[in-house]
């Protein structure tokens, strides 16, 4: 993730700010660049995005709830922004806490749309493809005791997310019960997606013997693998060859968690070159790691690019909370197979196969 400078005071802002807290602008996401702009109403009071004057902004419709601060054009198709447009169902805003709880899920959402447009990855409606749309479902858990509980995942292009999940302790909770070193809200959608884009990128394009022979047999029986993987657990090699034991469970799970992990180090390590971060390890230097991010993460030519920029990273930044008496924060291992894994997701991201909307385009 970059971050942004405001075009009326030069002070820094990161992705989700709304207001410049030195000038006070209010600030709006352009997503057909790919920036956060400060805003300021012309004459006749319309908003005029500073860093790009052409036109006058609208912001999208879900800002009146602080759930969104991309901008828009006048003439644009619809009042939701391209990450909004995608919204099935949202939670009852009568309830204050279901309020709260959207204003979370979206900024995790939005930081995922950051990354799909910058790589101009399909991402058509299910109005405008039935078949294979991506859609977001957010709901809430019955209010009877004896009601139905809501499961995140992804079903035929449909996502949904358990509004349970902005709960911070909720999360933990299910977190420590599932024995998971890692559950975030944006870690739900990138994996979320991962499954999505099986269906697009592998399954619909012709490249399902190419991942099988990575992944493995995604035809084998899915229900029977969840219920093996919960009764037995990871086999005790799993670390030699999938990047968490939730992986092992079934090929698609390996897919979509090795997909949502190449998503959490290119934006990190898009984050790590904004911030001017580098690191000294002996160890790295004599192992030809580099120590500082000198090219685009999301335009890497090669997945051992990534690999040999990020190891020393980790390493140093899992040091200091370790130093805090924190958990790691990339409590992982990427094994020769694992990257082998992540770089097939690298190269169906960066193959061009699909027709990119040229309207979404990003730019660094």
């Amino acid at each position: 993730m970059r971050l942004f400078e405001c075009q009326a005071c030069r002070n820094l802002l990161y992705f989700d700010n709304r207001i410049c807290d030195k000038c006070g602008h209010r600030l709006g996401y352009l997503p057909e660049i790919g920036t956060l702009s400060a805003l300021e109403p012309d004459a006749t009071g319309v908003l005029m995005a500073l860093a790009k004057t052409d036109q006058p902004r609208l912001f999208c419709a879900n800002a009146r709830y602080d759930a969104c601060n991309w901008l828009l054009l006048p003439n644009s198709t619809g009042p939701f922004c391209p990450a909004c447009r995608h919204n099935r169902i949202i939670p009852d805003l009568s309830q204050a806490a279901n309020v709260t709880a959207w204003q979370q899920i979206e900024l995790a959402k939005h930081r995922l749309f950051y990354s799909l447009l910058r790589w101009r990855l399909p991402l058509k409606t299910t109005a405008e493809d039935p078949q294979h749309g991506l859609a977001f479902e957010f709901l809430a858990d019955s209010p009877s005791p004896d009601g139905p509980k809501i499961m995140t995942g992804q079903a035929s292009g449909t996502i949904t997310i358990a509004l349970d999940e902005a709960d911070d302790a909720e999360r933990e909770k299910r977190r420590e019960i599932m024995k998971e070193p890692y559950r975030t809200l944006l870690g739900h959608f990138r994996h979320e997606i991962g499954h999505y884009y099986w269906d697009i990128l592998v399954k619909n394009s012709g490249e399902l013997d190419a991942c099988r022979a990575l992944f493995g047999d995604d035809t084998m029986d899915y229900a029977e693998a969840l219920r093996r993987h919960y009764a037995n657990g990871a086999p005790a090699d799993w670390q030699q060859h999938y990047v968490s034991e939730y992986a092992t469970t079934h090929p698609w799970e390996d897919f979509a968690e090795t997909c949502a992990h190449y998503l959490h180090i290119v934006d990190t390590l898009e984050a790590v070159a904004a911030s001017g971060m580098s690191v000294r390890l002996g160890a790295g230097k004599a192992n030809g790691h580099t120590d500082q991010v000198t090219f685009d993460p999301y335009e890497a030519q090669s997945i051992q690019e990534i690999i040999d920029t990020w190891l020393p990273f980790v390493f140093a930044i899992n040091s200091v909370c370790r130093a805090m008496g924190e958990h790691d924060f990339y409590p992982f291992v990427l094994a020769p197979g694992v990257i082998g894994k992540l770089g097939f997701i690298h190269r169906l991201i960066h193959s061009g196969t699909w027709a990119p909307n040229a309207a979404m385009a990003q730019h660094a």
